[in-house]
C-alpha cells in the first residue's frame, strides 16, 4: 500500500489508527413489513457479534457486539427496532431459545421462521451419515427432503410422512437402558429421539414462509454475510480486540453504505 499510494507506512499507520479509534454509527432504515434475519458468530476471545438484517433490502438495521445471545439483550435490540418505526413482520432464526422468548415477549404477532437449513444440519449431524439403526436412516431421508418443500401440499406430504415414522418408532424412541455407575435410566437412541424432538418442537413454525413468500426460510444469507466478513478479518490478524470491533463496525457501515446507494439508484429507476 505504501508503494502504490506514495504514503509512507508511519503515515498509512497514522491513518489507519484514526479510522479504527473512531467508528461510525449505523442509521435505521425504517420500513414496513420488515422480513428479519437475526443471527450470531463468534470470534476469539469471548466476541460475539449478533446481526439484525433486513433480508428484502439486504440492510443491517441493527447489530451488537457482545460476549453472547442474551434475551435481555436481545430484547432490548427488538424493542428499539420498533420504537425506531421498524416494523417487524417476521424473524428468521435457527431457535436459539434467548432469542425466541425475545421475539415473543416483544410482540406475539411476530412470526418466527425457525431456519429450515440449521434444523436439517442438526439432525444430519446427530444421525450420522450412516445410521445404524432403521428408524435413523428412514427419519434422515425424511430430513433431507425438508429443505425441498416449496409448497402447502409439499408440506402436508412432508408432515404425514414425519407423523407414520413416530407412530413406527415410538416405542424404538421411547426405549431406555439402565446405567450401573449412575444408577440411573437414559434413552438408549437419544441421538434419534433427540433429532425427532427438535422437529417436533419446531414444526409449528417451520413453514411460515410458504404462505408468505416474503418470510425467507433460513438464514443462509447471514453465514455468507459472517464468512465474508471473517475472510476481510483474518487479513488483518494483528488487530488488538477494540481495533477488531471497530473494523467490524466500519465493515458493516460501509456494507450497508453501498446498498443504499443501490437503493436510491433502483428508486431513481
Amino acid at each position: 500500500m505504501s508503494k502504490t499510494s506514495g504514503y509512507s507506512v508511519s503515515t498509512l499507520k497514522r491513518y489507519f489508527e484514526v479510522y479504527l479509534s473512531k467508528p461510525p454509527q449505523l442509521s435505521v432504515f425504517p420500513s414496513e413489513k420488515v422480513n428479519l434475519l437475526i443471527d450470531g458468530t463468534y470470534f476469539k476471545n469471548d466476541l460475539c457479534l449478533i446481526i439484525y438484517r433486513d433480508n428484502s433490502i439486504k440492510f443491517t438495521q441493527l447489530y451488537r457486539l457482545t460476549d453472547g445471545e442474551w434475551y435481555e439483550e436481545m430484547k432490548e435490540d427488538l424493542e428499539n427496532l420498533l420504537s425506531l418505526g421498524v416494523n417487524i413482520e417476521s424473524i428468521t432464526c435457527d431457535g436459539h431459545k434467548a432469542l425466541l422468548k425475545a421475539i415473543r415477549k416483544i410482540n406475539k404477532q411476530v412470526i418466527a421462521q425457525r431456519c429450515l437449513v440449521h434444523i436439517q444440519r442438526m439432525c444430519q449431524i446427530w444421525l450420522s451419515t450412516s445410521p445404524k439403526s432403521q428408524a435413523g436412516a428412514d427419519l434422515r431421508s425424511i430430513v433431507l427432503k425438508l429443505n425441498q418443500i416449496k409448497t402447502s401440499d409439499q408440506r402436508d406430504y412432508w408432515i404425514a410422512g414425519l407423523v407414520h415414522w413416530h407412530e413406527t418408532y415410538c416405542d424404538f424412541i421411547n426405549e431406555k437402558s439402565f446405567n450401573q455407575e449412575t444408577g440411573r435410566y437414559w434413552y438408549t437412541h437419544k441421538m434419534v429421539r433427540r433429532s425427532f424432538s427438535v422437529i417436533k418442537k419446531a414444526l409449528p413454525d417451520m413453514f411460515h414462509y410458504i404462505e408468505n413468500q416474503r418470510i425467507p426460510k433460513s438464514t443462509n444469507g447471514l453465514e455468507s454475510f459472517f464468512g465474508h466478513l471473517k475472510g476481510n478479518l483474518n487479513i488483518h490478524r494483528g488487530l488488538t480486540q477494540p481495533h477488531k470491533k471497530n473494523f467490524i463496525k466500519w465493515y458493516l457501515y460501509f456494507k450497508n453504505i453501498s446498498n443504499k446507494r443501490f437503493l436510491s439508484h433502483k428508486h431513481k429507476e
